[in-house]
């Protein structure tokens, strides 16, 4: 199966739609029969493979949105857990392709080549909105069309729907992005031609995908953060994000350092606790320890290279901070 494309630093993709072209000489995009309106169509893509205990309730979520002009489209990498039969429920209300893909990132660019809206947004299989999540977020991005987007706040919710607390979002920053990833996914809505040439989605990244679109987006633009709450992000032992955990950092770890080529000792840091401890980090607390700290201090270093002065003091002044908490010592 052929991977779609990612387009880091411009390329040559035509839509299938008409809609747009990018050009290798330019990343600028030539929008063709689009036009802002009061009620802009709004594609979402759900990439999904075995999520079928969750899928229902996210496809419920988008259908039963109050905004009038929804293209929903499902990509599904070949589930065996039954989700193309809750697919099959829904025939009619949002259109599904089912087969084999390259991942989680190949299926979103596939679905938004498929898409035509103006605005665009990918929601989770096991992720959903709440209430008036659309018609919120077209509102605030035909208010502020100096942006390419707007994000929300957001929930973390356990499998069964109970909050477990807000999303630590913070206002847009691109200098604090390279510490922390303060954006909620599902709460995101970009305009189309802003997704384009900020390249799509990595399909290579396995994790950390939105993670390094925020930062493409970031060299470009601004997005906004508007007060609303718009969507769940659900926390559950089957999701990759807890799943993977070593994983995770790793690819935070890398995707950083592509765009800043300097890593922060905090990554570096929850990659030497996530490879000591083994625990999720999220329902399974991480103690902190002289051990990981000394580690993260030595496996950074590696990393940072030409940035030693910096990163040894940033590990220095991250240590003491931890001390005067009282965090150390415990055991690792």
């Amino acid at each position: 199966m052929r991977q779609l494309p990612y387009l880091p630093n411009g390329g040559e993709l035509e839509d299938p739609n008409g809609q747009y072209t990018v050009s290798l000489r330019s990343p600028a995009i030539i929008i063709n029969s689009m036009r802002h309106s009061d009620t802009p169509l709004v594609s979402i893509v759900t990439p999904s493979y075995n999520m079928g205990s969750f899928l229902a309730k996210t496809i419920e979520s988008v259908l039963s949105q109050d905004y009038p002009r929804i293209e929903y489209i499902v990509v599904d990498g070949g589930s065996t857990d039954g989700s193309l039969e809750i697919l099959k429920r829904y025939q009619g209300r949002l259109r599904y392709e089912y087969g084999p893909d390259q991942g989680q990132g190949d299926a979103i660019n596939k679905g938004f080549l498929q898409s035509h809206g103006q605005i665009f947004a990918f929601l989770n299989a096991d992720d959903t909105y709440l209430p008036g999540a659309v018609s919120t977020a077209v509102r605030y991005m035909l208010a502020n069309l100096g942006y390419a987007g707007v994000y929300g706040e957001a929930y973390l919710v356990d499998e069964h729907g109970t909050i477990l607390r807000p999303y630590p979002t913070r206002d847009f920053d691109p200098e604090l992005l390279i510490k922390e990833c303060f954006i909620c996914q599902p709460a995101v809505f970009l305009w189309r031609e802003a997704f384009i040439e900020a390249g799509m989605i990595d399909p290579t990244l396995r994790n950390g995908m939105d993670y390094d679109l925020w930062f493409r987006i970031a060299k470009k633009a601004r997005l906004l953060r508007i007060g609303d709450y718009l969507a769940t992000s659900r926390m559950h032992q089957g999701a990759k994000t807890l799943r993977e955990r070593l994983s995770v950092y790793s690819n935070a770890i890398c995707v950083v350092r592509r765009h800043c080529r300097y890593v922060p000792f905090c990554h570096i840091y929850a990659y030497c606790c996530s490879l000591l401890d083994k625990r999720d980090g999220f329902f399974e607390p991480v103690p902190p320890s002289l051990a990981k700290f000394l580690l993260a201090v030595l496996y950074g270093s590696g990393i940072n290279f030409r940035h030693l002065w910096r990163f040894w003091a940033e590990a220095l002044r991250d240590g003491c901070n931890a001390i005067k908490r009282g965090a150390w010592p415990a055991r690792a």
